[in-house]
């Protein structure tokens, strides 16, 4: 059995691969769950499978939502257990389930009103919108269940214990390679649900990781503690938890508007270039998964000796995650460039797809060492109760110079796509040199 982990104390670079690894092989999972869901949509029929695709904006704000929730409370709580106020800390913990509460509610009858007209908008009439609803409305109807496994996780996490939701993550891929079936087409004495058992799946499956990471909370050393006054609503809590995590949720939903405007640009290529970049986005995210633990770990560690007032421990481990981070996706830039044909062909065989995702994974491979050094300052400083800036350098890196230098390159100049390829490539090591400059700015003042 592991000892506990002293984020104050312990070896940073022990604390980061401990932190990191559990986290790194649940997002692989939570990733599978995906693919396995847009395999079985895709058994069920292109509508269906267009379908999963159409409500990905709807369902993006709900979790974009509780990753900015989930990431504002780990801040909170972390800072309070560096300073070694552990009962405030447990008050965080309370405020930011009944947050999580109110914001469940208030998604679902926000959604259930205007997500039909934004399917409309999107192109959805007939049984095109029939379908995307009769997957939306269980997930609709259950935003409270998907907000609180990230809130319960959130408590975890801000004491560096990443294992139970890397847990919670892999038996859920489990349960969703069995349920989906069974719900989709009715098997033994089930109806068949058609792509409303795909929704219910995800929401069976965020019910029990509701009971199994609010069990593994409480008997955390926060959760142990908690008493009925710290679930009365306190204003001045509330606030900051908004303060941290409302910046972090509108840093996650730049994503959606970058990618909207890639695809605008795409687009203007032609379906095979907008097939292509689809397909090339998902190889880049598989080869990025190893890194996004480091997230949870600069987050969780920069957060206690933050609080601690330990400048050195926070300075160390914000550079131990860049370089971790970085080594690997120089690595993974080289796999990419010797394997990116055979990637490609395992999702498609039209060769003109194949041709431009070829291309763009060849920028890709420039590019991926600059995601990590963006994402781990973001997240450093979400631990140090600045998460403003993450939301700056998203809306720079997503909307204002993407929109400038694609066109520039594209069009201005002639490079067609790889205008955009490499623009993307220009654009995020803007953002990542930025990064560097800027951490270093606040985190090494002197040297």
């Amino acid at each position: 059995m592991n000892p506990p982990l002293s984020l104050t104390t312990d070896s940073i670079a022990r604390l980061t691969w401990r932190i990191a690894l559990p986290m790194s092989i649940g997002m692989f999972f939570n990733t599978m769950f995906n693919v396995v869901d847009t395999l079985c949509a895709g058994w069920l029929g292109t509508t269906a499978l267009a379908a999963l695709s159409l409500s990905f904006p709807v369902f993006f704000v709900v979790m974009a939502t509780g990753s900015g929730l989930s990431q504002g409370t780990t801040a909170l709580m972390a800072n309070y257990l560096g300073s070694g106020n552990r009962d405030e800390a447990r008050h965080v913990f309370a405020q930011s389930l009944l947050m999580s509460l109110a914001a469940g509610i208030v998604l679902t009858g926000l959604g259930l009103a205007t997500a039909p007209a934004v399917f409309r908008f999107l192109g959805a009439e007939g049984d095109y919108l029939g379908t995307v609803m009769a997957y939306m409305r269980p997930i609709l109807f259950s935003s409270i269940a998907i907000l609180l496994p990230m809130a319960l996780n959130a408590a975890l996490m801000a004491m560096g214990e990443t294992r139970h939701f890397r847990n919670f993550l892999i038996g859920g891929f489990v349960a969703n390679c069995a349920l989906n079936p069974v719900l989709m087409w009715g098997l033994g004495p089930f109806p068949e649900m058609g792509v409303a058992g795909l929704a219910l799946s995800t929401v069976l499956i965020q019910v029990g990781g509701v009971a199994f990471l609010g069990l593994q909370a409480w008997r955390s050393p926060v959760g142990h503690g908690l008493k009925r006054c710290h679930f009365r609503p306190d204003p001045r809590l509330l606030r900051q938890i908004a303060g941290q995590g409302v910046p972090a949720a509108l840093n996650m939903l730049t994503i959606a508007l970058g990618i909207f405007v890639t695809t605008w640009f795409v687009q203007r290529f032609g379906k095979d270039a907008v097939a292509a970049v689809g397909v090339a986005t998902r190889i880049e995210q598989i080869v990025l998964l190893p890194t996004l633990g480091l997230n949870s770990a600069v987050l969780s560690i920069v957060g206690q000796n933050h609080g601690a007032r330990l400048p050195d421990r926070v300075r160390e481990a914000w550079l131990t995650a860049i370089k971790a981070g970085a080594g690997l996706m120089l690595a993974g830039g080289g796999l990419i460039v010797l394997l990116r044909g055979p990637a490609m062909r395992l999702f498609t065989p039209d060769e003109t797809v194949i041709g431009h995702g070829r291309d763009y994974l060849l920028t890709s491979a420039v590019t991926l060492a600059a995601y990590p050094i963006i994402f781990i300052t973001v997240f450093a400083m979400q631990g140090m109760k600045k998460p403003s800036y993450g939301l700056w350098l998203g809306l720079y890196r997503q909307l204002a110079a993407p929109v400038l230098v694609f066109h520039l390159l594209a069009f201005g100049l002639g490079w067609g796509l790889w205008g955009v390829w490499w623009g993307i490539a220009m654009v995020t090591w803007s953002a990542a040199l930025f990064s560097l400059y800027w951490g270093y700015r606040r985190l090494c003042p002197g040297s």
